[in-house]
C-alpha cells in the first residue's frame, strides 16, 4: 500500500481551495481553509529536520495536506489537519452515510456519549471470546475486557494490559476485531497496521481520522472521527494549548465501509 492512500487523499483535494490559518498546538493542532477546518492529534518525533518552512496561508489546501508524508511527524500532524479541513465537510461526510454521536446507555447503566467501542459492542459481545486488538491506549479502553479478550498495542507501555507497538505483527493477523489511532496516519504505520488487519472489522478512531472513501477503500470498515463544528472555538482551544477542550465546537461521527451497521444499543 505504501504512499498510495496518502497520494489518493491528497490528489482528492481540489487544487483551487486555499488555506486560511493553521496551528501547530501543543496537543491538537488545527488548520482552517476556505472549505472549513480540520483538526488533529499533534504528534511529535519522526524527522527533527523541518522540510517545508513556507507560510502556508493563502496557498493551497492540497499542498498542505502533502506534509502527510513528511517524515517530520509535527509536519504530518499539520497535513492530516489540512486533509480533515477538506474531508471533514458535513456534505461530503453526509454523502458517506454519517452516524453522529448520540448519548448511549450502557449496561451498567451509566449514560455516555456513543463512541466507536460503545457502537461495536453489541456485536462483540455477541461473538464467544472475540479477540479485540486496540493501538494506541484511549481512555477506559479497559471496559473492553469485560466482554472480550483485549491487547492494546502501545508505543510507551504503561499499564497492565500494554504491550509494545512491534508485537502487532504478531497480535493483529488474529484480532477479530481491531481499532486503530488515526495517528497511525501520521506516523505512517497506518498503511502496515491494516495490512496486518485483513482478517479483522477494523475500525480507525479519533479526531486525526480522515473521513474519506479512500480510508474505507484501504481496509478500514469503520472510521469513526469527528467534523468541525466551530472553526473559531477550536482555534482558541488550540492555541491556548490545553487537552481536547473543545466542548460542543467539534462532533463525533462514524462512517461505514458497508451500509450496515452495528445497533446502537
Amino acid at each position: 500500500m505504501g504512499w498510495d492512500l496518502y497520494d489518493r487523499l491528497i490528489e482528492g483535494i481540489p487544487e483551487d481551495v486555499l488555506v486560511r490559518d493553521y496551528c501547530l498546538g501543543v496537543s491538537w493542532s488545527y488548520v482552517e481553509a476556505e472549505s472549513g477546518a480540520g483538526i488533529s492529534y499533534t504528534c511529535r518525533g519522526g524527522a527533527t529536520k523541518h522540510t517545508d518552512k513556507r507560510d502556508f496561508r493563502g496557498l493551497p489546501l492540497r499542498e498542505m495536506a502533502a506534509l502527510s508524508k513528511s517524515w517530520c511527524f509535527e509536519e504530518a500532524t499539520l497535513g492530516i489537519a489540512a486533509m480533515n479541513a477538506w474531508y471533514g465537510q458535513r456534505r461530503l461526510v453526509d454523502a458517506m452515510g454519517a452516524v453522529y454521536d448520540e448519548p448511549v446507555e450502557l449496561p451498567d447503566g451509566s449514560v455516555h456519549k456513543i463512541d466507536a467501542f460503545e457502537l461495536m459492542r453489541p456485536e462483540i459481545e455477541a461473538r464467544d471470546d472475540a479477540s479485540v486488538v486496540v493501538v494506541g491506549h484511549f481512555p477506559h479502553v479497559d471496559r473492553i475486557e469485560e466482554y472480550a479478550r483485549l491487547t492494546v498495542l502501545e508505543r510507551n507501555c504503561r499499564a497492565p494490559l500494554d504491550v509494545p507497538d512491534p508485537a502487532c505483527e504478531y497480535i493483529l493477523p488474529s484480532a477479530d476485531y481491531a481499532f486503530i489511532t488515526g495517528v497511525t496516519l501520521e506516523n505512517k504505520t497506518a498503511p502496515r497496521l491494516l495490512e496486518l488487519s485483513q482478517n479483522a472489522f477494523v475500525t480507525m478512531v479519533g479526531p486525526s481520522v480522515v473521513m474519506s472513501r479512500s480510508l474505507l477503500d484501504a481496509g478500514v470498515d469503520m472510521a469513526a472521527g469527528s467534523i468541525v463544528l466551530d472553526p473559531e472555538r477550536v482555534a482558541h482551544s488550540v492555541k491556548s494549548g490545553g487537552g481536547m477542550s473543545f466542548g460542543g465546537a467539534i462532533q463525533m461521527v462514524a462512517v461505514y465501509r458497508e451500509p450496515t451497521v452495528p445497533a446502537a444499543n
